[in-house]
């Protein structure tokens, strides 16, 4: 029998949320919302200032945003918002596509008619988004995630939210480019047919291609350090 672990009779309390997570949190809406700039310098000083805290907790939400991919640290020189490559960008669709094909596969092969209903839901949403570039981006990854988690498998689940966050870093994203929403409502279209039909290996191909035209449609015409 394994020795149980003996308890502190008086436990310290768990913090709700230390400072650095807080501004961890900020910075990354800052460069999800182009606020700070793939490749722009971060002005340690300025943001400090302008947060109202010291530089400690900065420098600490610095290495948590580093360690996520978003923020570059250079010798001597500080902080950079990442800049995504041409090579970046087709690495990560190509993991994308493999772990999203795979989940969709599934998904078409066990998901319930409630679960099938909500997925419809959100790709009607998609529908009703048609014109609005940004609107369309947060639905469509709302559609990706619900999938992802009906896969239920937390550590592709994990995996893609990584990959997605660097992905928000790229300048040349595929919806962004004139006709792509057009053609990824298209693509979700047959997803879906894909899905409530209960064909495993169609959804999987289906879902892999969607990526695959994304990659053409984000790197199209876009300079190789782009």
């Amino acid at each position: 029998m394994l020795p149980s672990c003996p308890v502190p009779s008086n436990p310290a309390p768990i913090a709700q949320s230390a400072l650095y997570q807080q501004v961890a949190e900020r910075l990354r809406a800052q460069i999800f919302n182009r606020e700070l700039e793939p490749g722009a310098w971060i002005d340690e000083l300025k943001i400090a200032a302008d947060y109202g805290i010291s530089r400690t907790p900065l420098r600490e939400a610095l290495k948590v945003l580093a360690v996520e991919g978003l923020v570059t640290m250079k010798m001597r020189r500080g902080a950079y918002v990442t800049e995504m490559s041409a090579t970046d960008v087709r690495q990560i669709y190509h993991l994308l596509a493999l772990l999203e094909a795979d989940a969709a596969g599934h998904v078409a092969s066990h998901a319930s008619t409630a679960e099938l209903a909500e997925l419809q839901a959100l790709h009607d949403k998609l529908e009703r988004k048609h014109g609005q570039p940004e609107a369309f981006f947060a639905a469509n990854e709302a559609f990706h995630l619900r999938l992802l988690q009906l896969a239920d498998n937390p550590w592709r689940l994990h995996l893609v939210e990584d990959l997605r966050k660097m992905m928000k870093l790229n300048r040349h994203h595929s919806l962004f480019k004139r006709g792509r929403i057009a053609e990824s409502l298209a693509e979700h279209r047959a997803l879906m047919a894909a899905l409530h039909a209960h064909q495993g290996p169609q959804a999987a191909q289906l879902m892999h291609a969607h990526f695959t035209n994304g990659l053409a449609a984000a790197t199209a015409g876009a300079a190789p350090s782009a």
